[in-house]
């Protein structure tokens, strides 16, 4: 149930969810920091969404960077090649006291063009800025963080518009300017080595031409958590959330919101329950979730997790859970319009269906059921072998309304300066019939042979079975508008692979290579491939690292994916190798 926006994969970078509040997903191009400070990239597999919330439906990437303190000194980093066109970053931390380390950020980069299928320039260059800072004080049993970013960007693109008139569809070279920021700030306090708390309130604010023109999309958050230890045998957290999302956009061409600015929110409580059932070898984990939005009303979502440890070598765990993924103003507000079918002698008008929002669209369901194990056969060499099955039900799905003139029903186009043709209109409605249950599994293997050498390797095999509107799946007019479920068994990859080797050569020079296979997406008519990245890094002196790296080495490009809802023209994904350099100085 893959797509542009990974409508069910919850993102956060430090905690702050990137969700965008206009449509559930995330906007890639507007995510980003300093590589250079971030600490881990957790990846959660599966539902999570006692912790993180709803919409962690099928999983969640939280981004957590290092700490001031673990960022002193001077970071200047610079490079450039073929498709990475240029890069460069800096920063410098410092103290402003003894217990307050901060650093500052600033960062840019522009990539090429990509090209369309037909081999023409795409279009689709990318260039962005950003800076940001982070401070940390400490006092006593408290720690404070404050935390902030800002950018700018701008990236090209070919959209294939439906028009009324022959051929019936248009190219429009689009260049989409977006700007943005947040802050955040964190209050941790350690009472003892059994309870903590934390609390969390950021503020987000982004202006996008993405469609649609986001004049402002702003969310506010704030995050409570209680962590204690219960008669050594309870480890709980509980906590409360309430995230309140406010919004304006422009008409377009293709897409317009009835209001044009609207404000919701989200609260939500939770409780989990770590219970030791057996000193050292056997854990139970009980949670629930309790959410409230106003697009689908009171969402219950708990979880189970028990978890055996036999010996030192090995674990075993089981877990059931519910998650849901909620509405947001896209499914509920938005009018999109689609395909033309040009006239006909039984039909002298041409039909423009327009896909319109529900108010009665309701959140998506899961129960989901894991079963997984972990070996380690030495402090070298471990194993981890997991299989699941997710039951969806009530997934969004399209049903044809009846066609009807659109006299009158088109103000909006005439404001922006776009002709309008006498055509009827055939409304396309959001429903929760949609069915469906996917099961596969994952392998991943971890192995050092030598010191100096690490290797990863993992398989991972998804089997997806969809009951859906086959109209909108089948070898009809209608196929490929609906990847996301009717279309999903064939738009996600069956088999993917991956391995990993990571090698000294000598004290002063590493090669790193990743080699990865993807199956073929016939909803999009992508083939497999297998492709490679390589990265060679010589230190030269002890804050001096210089690089050459290769992107996608097999082929002089190849496809991996296409654009869901928004009409951007496939293109090839291109080899690329640049080169580069990183000096540190100080700390």
């Amino acid at each position: 149930f893959n797509g542009r926006f990974a409508n069910k994969l919850q993102v956060l970078i430090d905690g702050r969810s990137v969700y965008t509040p206009l449509f559930s997903g995330v906007i890639w191009s507007e995510q980003d920091t300093f590589i250079e400070d971030i600490e881990r990239i957790e990846v959660i597999r599966g539902p999570g969404s006692t912790i993180w919330g709803a919409n962690a439906m099928n999983g969640v990437i939280n981004i957590i960077t290092k700490k001031a303190a673990d960022t002193q000194g001077v970071l200047l980093t610079a490079g450039g090649g073929s498709f990475e066109r240029g890069f460069v970053g800096a920063r410098y931390g410092g103290e402003l006291g003894e217990n307050t380390p901060f650093r500052v950020y600033a960062k840019g980069f522009s990539r090429d063009n990509t090209t369309t299928l037909a081999g023409a320039n795409a279009n689709d260059t990318w260039h962005s800025a950003r800076t940001g800072f982070r401070l940390d004080h400490t006092r006593g049993i408290d720690e404070y963080t404050v935390q902030g970013d800002m950018f700018i960007s701008s990236t090209g693109d070919m959209l294939e518009q439906s028009i009324l008139s022959p051929p019936f569809t248009r190219l429009d070279l689009i260049d989409t300017k977006v700007k943005g920021g947040n802050i955040r700030f964190r209050w941790d306090r350690n009472y003892s080595e059994n309870s903590s708390t934390s609390l969390q309130v950021y503020y987000d604010r982004v202006h996008d031409q993405l469609m649609p023109n986001t004049e402002y999309a702003e969310s506010f958050d704030i995050d409570f958590r209680h962590r204690l230890t219960i008669l050594d045998r309870h480890e709980v957290i509980w906590g409360a959330n309430y995230r309140l999302y406010n919004n304006k956009v422009l008409d377009t061409e293709t897409i317009l919101f009835i209001p044009r600015q609207k404000a919701n929110d989200v609260s939500s409580v939770f409780v989990r329950d770590e219970i030791v059932l057996l000193q050292d070898q056997l854990r139970l984990t009980l949670g629930i979730r309790l959410g409230h939005n106003d697009f689908s009303g009171l969402e219950v979502q708990p979880d189970a997790r028990l978890t055996w440890t036999p010996n030192e070598e090995s674990s075993v765990w089981l877990s059931a859970s519910k998650a849901v993924w909620t509405p947001s103003r896209g499914e509920s507000d938005a009018t999109i319009s689609g395909r033309v079918m040009p006239a006909t002698p039984d039909q002298p008008l041409p039909v423009m269906m327009a896909v319109q929002g529900s108010h009665t669209f309701d959140s998506e369901k899961l129960n989901a059921y894991e079963l997984g194990y972990r070996y380690q056969f030495t402090e070298n060499a471990s194993i981890d072998v997991a299989g699941f099955f997710n039951d969806y039900s009530e997934l969004h799905d399209f049903n044809f309304g009846n066609s009807e003139s659109t006299l009158g029903r088109h103000a909006h186009r005439a404001e922006l300066g776009v002709g309008i043709h006498q055509h009827l209109m055939l409304p396309v409605f959001f429903n929760n019939q949609a069915s469906a249950h996917s099961y596969g599994g994952e392998v991943a293997v971890n192995w050092r042979p030598h010191e100096r050498w690490r290797l990863q390797g993992s398989y991972s095999y998804l089997e997806i079975n969809v009951n859906s509107n086959p109209v909108f799946a089948g070898e009809s007019a209608f196929i490929g508008l609906d990847a996301k479920t009717a279309g999903a068994a064939t738009a996600n990859p069956r088999h993917q692979a991956s391995f990993r080797s990571n090698y000294d050569l000598s004290d002063k020079v590493e090669l790193n290579l990743w080699l990865r296979y993807v199956s073929s997406l016939p909803f999009y008519n992508v083939k497999e491939y297998v492709t490679m990245d390589a990265k060679l890094a010589w230190t030269p002196a002890r804050n001096v690292e210089v690089f050459l790296v290769g992107q996608n080495l097999f082929t002089k490009n190849h496809r991996e994916s296409e654009s869901d809802y928004i009409p951007s023209l496939p293109t090839y994904i291109p080899r690329g190798i640049y080169a580069g350099a990183t000096w540190r100085f100080g700390n």
